[in-house]
């Protein structure tokens, strides 16, 4: 169980436990466009969803995930939940999500399985969160493309290494970034992390910043504090 400061976090039946990188898309995730409807492809514990549910007054807020003991976690987490009214989780895969679109989204958020290298562990379940060829980049843009509404926002969180692939990708769809934040571990540690938010228009001019996370082990930057602290217990 991992305890948030408004709802708690079952994850013994999922492959990928609750960790940095989804607290920090959870959070930093842009609400302005105030959305009614959100979307979560890929949702592991359901903590995406549970984060923007605490953030937002959407009143739907759907989940998608293929792995059955993830689902079914998902679904006691959104059940147990301060939103369980506006939480519901589909047992599918993108492709069927796509078949036949009954409705768009405001905001659509994915922390996507990303190890892309030729090589996989002994766990089945481990490597369908965590490997690329469970959900491409391709098909997630794409999907992200046909849910999306008109002034909808796209938020996903990748290594540094694939930003511009992804980047490039979207543009082929006409999803543009209006947000890229490139996240460090500490001051002396090389970029690992792109934060990245996307919509249907291009900025004349886009500006990257920056997130560190520590200063030393455990010690956590202004700037990381800030952005979790409604979230953290200890923030």
């Amino acid at each position: 169980m991992f305890s948030f400061k408004k709802f708690s976090v079952k994850q013994d039946k999922c492959a990928m436990k609750v960790g940095t990188d989804s607290v920090m898309l959870g959070a930093w995730c842009p609400i302005e466009n105030n959305p009614k409807s959100i979307l979560d492809i890929g949702a592991g514990t359901g903590i995406l969803a549970l984060m923007l549910a605490q953030r937002t007054q959407a009143q739907q807020i759907d989940a998608v995930e293929i792995d059955e003991d993830a689902y079914e976690q998902c679904v006691e987490n959104f059940e147990n939940s301060p939103w369980s009214d506006r939480l519901f989780c589909y047992h599918a895969g993108l492709d069927e999500l796509v078949q036949d679109p009954e409705d768009e989204y405001d905001i659509i958020i994915s922390n996507p399985p990303f190890y892309s290298e030729d090589f996989k562990t002994d766990n089945p379940q481990r490597d369908l969160a965590r490997f690329q060829d469970a959900l491409p980049f391709e098909d997630l843009v794409e999907a992200a493309a046909l849910l999306l509404s008109e002034n909808g926002l796209f938020a996903v969180v990748i290594p540094y290494k694939e930003e511009e692939r992804l980047i490039d990708l979207c543009a082929e769809f006409e999803l543009y970034p209006v947000k890229v934040t490139r996240v460090k571990g500490s001051h002396t540690t090389p970029i690992v992390r792109s934060l990245l938010a996307f919509k249907r228009y291009e900025l004349s001019v886009l500006t990257a910043d920056e997130l560190v996370v520590e200063i030393n082990r455990h010690e956590y930057t202004d700037d990381y504090i800030n952005l979790t602290k409604d979230f953290y217990l200890k923030m």
